[in-house]
């Protein structure tokens, strides 16, 4: 029974052209937009080079601390000594590692100027992350111990820095704000939108202007721990708690005074929504109030239009339906008929855009406007595309199906 409807479903697409034309393009453009979205969110938040392990990962990145009146805040990163008493001292995780976020630096090809992104990372930093190294290694607990002077750059660097890029670059001198490294390994870069790992150059945390020695709890640097598996992540949580807990309140901060301070260990996405989440009830009225507004421009706007076209189409098949009626089909048969139809064209648009989706995230790949993207479609962008493809298909179906099994069997007829 199924099969037929699907004949059905083709046979109809093929008898108005210009129907099938609409109906297809309106199916096939919203739903390339909701993919490239899924893709593009997915290459925000999953698990991704160089952050492969980021199902198994927490992620400390600021610091509060708050007055005993709940009125003034002050927040950011933490000091490489914070970290190093408070997170690298747990027993917990497989490894802990401490990295700065992105710094600005300038290097200089004859009269050119390289803008740079730099980051100062320990040696632990390459074992929690999965850097592809294109050539040499990264520096290790000893080049950190000796203070070398040594950096890993990524492979657009390399291209932009030396002249003979076929050439191995590894031992070779790079200098960057009139300080001299030695080059020791080159990696594929990490996409802009990886804070935690997307810099040009890496330099161990020893190396001038890292300011590892700040002495107070603030600083400019961040941490990643990595779990041996991910249900560790509980247990790592309450104990770096416990350990955040030890510390003596109240407190002065650069002359601010806390008697409130926090720090949290969380996954990835939490710590860009966790501000949101906790902050005003106005500021997530807003947040959701522009998401609910986008999803519902991006589905139910398409979902009523495909609504009204599908209805007028059912609603030329009157005498068919009033036949099959008169001979007793019930109002249930017809009904699923009509929505399994929807859902195969639908499928179809969906195929249609699949093929465009992958057009316009190459494009989005190459183009530049995300440095190094990666946006792709794996089996978990496949699976919430299709699913969206099923929603969709019962959104525009549902009612057209409904209002057709209320048809009278004489009226229909007639028509």
């Amino acid at each position: 029974m199924l099969l037929n409807y699907i004949k059905i479903a083709w046979k109809v697409l093929l008898r108005h052209p210009f129907y099938t034309f609409i109906t297809l393009f309106g199916i096939s453009l919203t739903l390339t937009v909701l993919m490239v979205l899924t893709s593009f969110l997915d290459h925000l938040i999953g698990s991704h080079y160089p952050e492969n392990k980021r199902d198994r990962t927490l992620y400390i990145m600021q610091m509060r601390l708050q007055d005993s009146s709940r009125t003034s805040n002050s927040s950011g990163p933490m000091s490489f000594k914070f970290l190093t008493d408070y997170a690298k001292t747990l027993k917990t995780p497989e490894r802990v590692t401490i990295t700065t976020f992105i710094n600005s630096s300038n290097a200089y090809v004859g009269s050119q100027k390289i803008k740079l992104n730099t980051k100062f990372t320990d040696a632990d930093f390459w074992q929690v992350t999965d850097f592809d190294f294109l050539e040499g290694k990264p520096y290790n607990e000893q080049n950190i111990a000796n203070g070398d002077n040594v950096a890993v750059i990524t492979d657009d660097l390399k291209k932009q820095y030396f002249e003979n890029t076929a050439e191995p670059v590894v031992g070779k001198d790079i200098e960057i704000e009139t300080i001299h490294y030695k080059i020791i390994g080159v990696v594929k870069a990490s996409p802009v939108t990886r804070p935690f790992t997307y810099a040009d150059v890496f330099f161990p945390y020893t190396t001038p202007k890292s300011n590892y020695q700040a002495t107070g709890m603030r600083g400019g640097y961040v941490a990643m721990i990595l779990g041996k598996n991910k249900a560790d992540l509980p247990a790592i949580q309450e104990e770096f708690k416990s350990h955040i807990d030890r510390i003596p309140l109240p407190g002065i901060q650069d002359g601010f005074k806390y008697s409130v301070l926090e720090v949290k260990s969380v996954p990835y996405l939490e710590n860009f929504l966790g501000p949101l989440m906790e902050g005003n009830a106005g500021l997530r009225t807003i947040f959701f109030g522009v998401i609910t507004f986008v999803l519902f421009m991006l589905m139910g706007l398409p979902a009523i239009n495909l609504v009204n076209i599908n209805v007028s189409r059912i609603m030329e098949r009157a005498s068919e339906i009033g036949i099959r009626k008169a001979f007793g089909a019930p109002v249930r048969t017809l009904v699923w008929q009509f929505i399994v139809e929807n859902i195969f064209i639908t499928l179809i648009g969906g195929t249609i855009a699949l093929g465009l989706t992958l057009i316009v995230i190459r494009l989005i790949n190459t183009s530049g406007m995300i440095a190094y993207a990666d946006l792709t479609i794996n089996l978990n962008v496949f699976i919430i595309s299709l699913i969206v493809c099923l929603i969709f298909g019962l959104l525009s179906g549902v009612l057209p199906a409904l209002r057709m099994s209320k048809l009278n069997i004489a009226e229909a007829l007639k028509s």
